[in-house]
Parts: structure tokens; C-alpha cells; sequence
């Protein structure tokens, strides 16, 4: 019996429509899967009504992952239905799954019992923001969220501004919505004035803005980011 796929499917990262952000393709194989592994049932269900899902929503199976905080593992009984047969999807809560995102133990678990893997194409703000922001897209890092200590985060940053300055490696990173202002001062007090400084916000959304300026610039017209959704890029 051949084995199931797992399907990495992306999710939205801002307002748009499912047109702008999804080969017909994806839908098709969406449609025709009924088992789902997801960050949240709630927000699953949501994406599955705006891709139209043939199925109704309460025969859909829906696996939610573990937090990242606990401490279960996964174990062969996650992807038996795989191994059995059937394909099953990941889905990521926006973007692309496992980059930033809940999944990469339940891919690598796949891949141990050599299961085919399979992403589809879609939105991914990591690559959006670095593509738009004029810095070096071939040599760069990702770091997620920074520390919440001030004097930690701080350290942090100005060993990412070394590396820019150094090796002239990108430096991408994010932060909860409702801290980024805290985020942008320290970055202003912490780097120097001659660093650039890419602010990609609401990306794929009417809103959106990816602006580079230098530390300097963004010093004398200091925006306002609160509860914006944004990709922050030094270089």
C-alpha cells in the first residue's frame, strides 16, 4: 500500500483574497484532503471556509500540535494514518508552516518514517519582506522573536548589527504586534545612525508598507507600529 503525503500548506499573512495568494493547484489538492494537522481549530476552520472546502467543516478532521511550550513529543500514532495511506495537510496559522511556525518535529517525524513531503507555493512575509527591502537577499538570517529583556535584547541587537557591518549578512527578526514600538526605540538608541533599516508592515494587505532607512532617518520620522503585524530587516 502506497504511504499519504504530507502537504505543507500556507495560510494568509494579511487581507488578501484567495486569488492573489493561491495557485490554482493548492486549492485543488486542499479540496481534496479531510485531514488537517493545525496551530488552532478555530482559525483552521476559517481558512477552509475561504478556500470554499467541498466538505462540510464538522467532517473534517482537525489535529491540532502541540504548544511549543509543552513537552510532548510526537510519536508514530501522529502520521499512522499516513503510513496507512491517507494524505493529510499542515497548516500554518499565516505563512508558510514551520518557518516562524509550529511544525518542524511533525516534519521531521515524516521524514523518519519516510513519508513524501510536500509545500505548496504561497506567502511567506520572510521572504517578502527581505525580496522588497533592498538588502542583501544572499547572505542573510532569520532570528524569530528577540529577547523580551531589555538588556538581552539589546546585546542582541547590536551582535546583529556586527555581523551586517562585518559580514554583511541581513539580519531579519519580528516581534508581537503590540511591542513593536518598544522594539523600534531600541533599535534607534542601539544601532548606528548609518544602519539600515527595512520595516516591512501588513504585508499582502491594503496597509502594507516595506520602507528602508537608515537608523538616522527613521530617528526623525518615527513611525507608529502598534498592533501592526511587521518584519523588521538591518543591513
Amino acid at each position: 500500500m502506497a504511504k499519504g503525503t504530507l502537504f505543507l500548506i500556507p495560510n494568509f499573512i494579511g487581507e488578501e483574497n484567495v486569488a492573489q495568494s493561491f495557485p490554482s493547484e493548492n486549492i485543488k489538492v486542499i479540496h481534496q484532503l479531510d485531514f488537517f494537522f493545525v496551530e488552532r481549530a478555530k482559525s483552521a476552520r476559517s481558512f477552509l471556509s475561504k478556500v470554499d472546502h467541498p466538505k462540510p467543516i464538522n467532517e473534517i478532521e482537525l489535529k491540532e500540535l502541540p504548544s511549543p511550550k509543552t513537552k510532548n513529543a510526537f510519536d508514530f500514532n501522529w502520521l499512522s494514518k499516513l503510513i496507512e495511506g491517507k494524505s493529510a495537510g499542515l497548516l500554518s496559522e499565516a505563512g508558510m508552516p514551520a518557518v516562524a511556525d509550529p511544525g518542524e518535529k511533525l516534519i521531521a517525524l515524516a521524514h523518519e518514517l519516510e513519508l513524501q513531503v510536500k509545500p505548496l507555493i504561497g506567502p511567506s512575509s520572510i521572504l517578502l519582506a527581505l525580496a522588497a527591502s533592498g538588502l542583501n537577499g544572499e547572505g542573510f538570517s532569520f532570528h524569530g522573536y528577540l529577547p523580551i529583556d531589555k538588556k538581552e535584547r539589546t546585546r542582541k541587537i547590536k551582535f546583529f548589527e556586527n555581523l551586517v557591518r562585518t559580514q554583511n549578512l541581513t539580519q531579519i527578526f519580528m516581534e508581537t504586534p503590540y511591542r513593536n514600538n518598544q522594539l523600534l526605540d531600541n533599535l534607534i538608541k542601539s544601532c548606528s545612525p548609518v544602519t539600515k533599516l527595512c520595516i516591512a508592515a501588513n504585508l499582502n494587505s491594503a496597509k502594507e508598507k516595506v520602507i528602508t532607512r537608515t537608523i538616522g532617518e527613521w530617528k526623525a520620522r518615527k513611525p507608529d507600529l502598534n498592533k501592526q503585524p511587521a518584519i523588521f530587516l538591518i543591513g
